[in-house]
């Protein structure tokens, strides 16, 4: 269960020339805890992936959360280690600020009965879990970061919702078989490192009839194109696949057996609003989020600026908002599976 910090505020904090001010990238933290098999983004030398080049390829760690954990083993993994390093970079809180409307509506499309036990796996700051205890489900929220699950805590605690919250591997949930009705995991479970042994724990976690809600990153979307824009920039590359590939539904369907699920997959889009000019959204994620802090620290001062250009560049190309905002719609691929 995370330490709740009660001065925590989910929404974005700062003005773009607070952004500005603070746009040299600080050093990730070195956090160590008991993670072990764990793995959230490094994940692929494919050129979609990511980008958090941390002296080795955080590379394709990425988009809009993605984090994982351990179930309390002392063996470091150092896929692992990467993935605590990106993750906890930043402030992922803010990133997720600006897509909460799409995560809400992704939960009202589940439907939850009051009740039901829901599994939030790599939940990030809550985005999905808030929502799903509100719904009246008794939800666990799980991470790899301990920063994250102290700001999902928080904003429970604001809301006066009784939500347990775990730490550990989304590779060895710490869970007895058929635990949960509902699973879900938005842009969370997508950037672990081995996907066949997520895909097996969620298996083994869902209980017969219960339903698996992921929501993914595909590669020709808005967030797969600006990964794209960073591994332009990465030298090394990571020996685990793209997290992209979980929004390929072929792979989808091959990763969900369909002796053991049925599955329909479908496509969505979610609004990205943030009080900033694109430039300045460009910066939010240079400081906040963490695979881009990574990238950034890699970089010398000319590739920081060309690349904080193509990022900016790259908002302004979607951005339908006023002058002082950014408004950005970018597809996802939502999976629903049930457990056969």
């Amino acid at each position: 269960m995370g330490n709740a910090p009660t001065t925590y505020d989910p929404r974005p904090r700062t003005t773009d020339s607070d952004i500005a001010a603070s746009s040299t990238p600080r050093a990730a933290p070195d956090v160590s805890h008991d993670a072990s098999s764990d793995a959230s983004s490094d994940a692929s030398s494919d050129a979609s992936s990511d980008a958090s080049s941390d002296a080795s390829s955080d590379a394709s760690s990425s988009a809009t959360h993605g984090s994982e954990h351990s179930a309390g083993h002392s063996t470091a993994d150092p896929l692992t280690e990467r993935s605590v390093k990106t993750w906890s970079a930043g402030d992922y809180d803010r990133i997720a600020a600006g897509f909460r409307q799409e995560a809400e509506a992704f939960i009202a499309r589940l439907d939850l009965t009051p009740g039901e036990h829901v599994l939030d796996a790599a939940c990030g700051s809550g985005n999905l879990t808030i929502p799903a205890a509100r719904a009246g489900a008794r939800v666990t929220g799980f991470d790899l970061i301990p920063g994250m699950l102290a700001a999902a805590a928080a904003w429970a605690g604001r809301e006066g919702l009784d939500i347990a919250f775990d730490q550990g591997s989304a590779e060895e949930l710490p869970y007895i078989d058929e635990s949960f009705d509902v699973v879900t995991s938005m842009f969370g479970v997508m950037f672990a490192a081995r996907p066949e042994r997520v895909a097996a724990e969620l298996e083994r976690v869902t209980r017969r009839g219960g339903r698996l809600a992921l929501a993914t990153w595909p590669r020709d979307g808005f967030i797969g194109q600006m990964l794209a824009r960073h591994m332009a920039y990465v030298t090394s590359t990571s020996p685990a696949p793209s997290p992209l590939l979980w929004g390929d539904e072929r792979v989808i369907r091959e990763r969900l057996d369909e002796r053991d699920w049925r599955v329909a997959v479908a496509r969505r889009m979610l609004t990205f609003h943030y009080p900033y000019t694109p430039a300045g959204t460009a910066r939010l994620f240079c400081t906040s989020y963490g695979p881009t802090v990574r990238l950034m620290e890699s970089l010398d001062e000319t590739q920081r600026a060309r690349f904080t250009s193509d990022l900016a560049d790259h908002w302004s190309s979607r951005q339908r908002g006023r002058a002082d905002e950014t408004i950005v719609d970018a597809e996802y691929v939502e999976v629903i599976a049930t457990r056969r």
